[in-house]
């Protein structure tokens, strides 16, 4: 697997990205695992002022819109100290087929452990405008809509979509960023997008059907795939 990257230059702005399991590996049918990703978002938004504007958390990967000072250095901890955390959990589970799938997939160059849990890389894409910001958030929510696992966005536990329809939602995601002071000051473009009103994203946001989250089942939230 290649170490290519791609790159985060200027940290002012936000960026979307995303981490992939190693083999597209079925980790996060686990509520504990999803629990150890959305801890690791509340340390650095607490100790690293990581500003939060969407995520979704599947089975085996997870998108994500942040921005923070030194983006670079809170994803490379963020990504360390989950894959620990995720190693340990599978390993007081005695999932022993997992962990013997990540030894495989473990690079050459990883001579400090035992095991590789993400694909290197997290492919930051820089958000400079309204019009992208809009279309990353949609794309975002929609994903478990588009893998035919839930009917509506909303009824996904583990992403944004409840935030935005101003519903409670697992953590804390800044859903008003277009008059964000903290936007405003971080975000060179100003006040000419990222500071602008965005009615389409928020009207968009209000086509989702104003229902309660359903009291889904922890593991059906992710179809039909089984827990290992």
């Amino acid at each position: 697997m290649s170490r290519t990257r791609y790159r985060i230059y200027d940290d002012r702005y936000p960026h979307f990205m995303t981490c992939t399991v190693v083999g597209w590996l079925p980790v996060f049918t686990r509520p504990e695992a999803v629990d150890i990703v959305l801890d690791a978002w509340r340390f650095a938004q607490r100790e690293r002022s990581l500003q939060l504007f969407g995520y979704v958390i599947l089975e085996n990967h997870l998108h994500f819109i942040a921005s923070a000072p030194g983006l670079s250095t809170v994803i490379k901890s963020f990504k360390s100290y989950t894959a620990r955390r995720v190693i340990d959990l599978l390993g007081q589970r005695s999932a022993n087929v997992l962990l013997k799938q990540f030894r495989f997939y473990k690079e050459a160059n990883k001579v400090d452990c035992d095991y590789q849990l993400w694909q290197e890389g997290s492919q930051p894409k820089q958000i400079d405008s309204d019009e992208m910001m809009c279309q990353k958030i949609e794309y975002t929510h929609n994903n478990p809509l588009k893998r035919g696992y839930v009917s509506d966005p909303i009824h996904w536990r583990y992403s944004s979509a409840a935030n935005y329809a101003g519903q409670p939602g697992l953590i804390n995601v800044i859903t008003d960023w277009q008059t964000s002071p903290t936007s405003r000051s971080q975000a060179p473009l100003g006040n000419a997008r990222i500071e602008a009103p965005l009615r389409s994203t928020i009207e968009s946001v209000a086509m989702i059907r104003e229902a309660e989250l359903p009291n889904l089942r922890s593991q059906a939230e992710f179809g039909n795939e089984g827990v290992l």
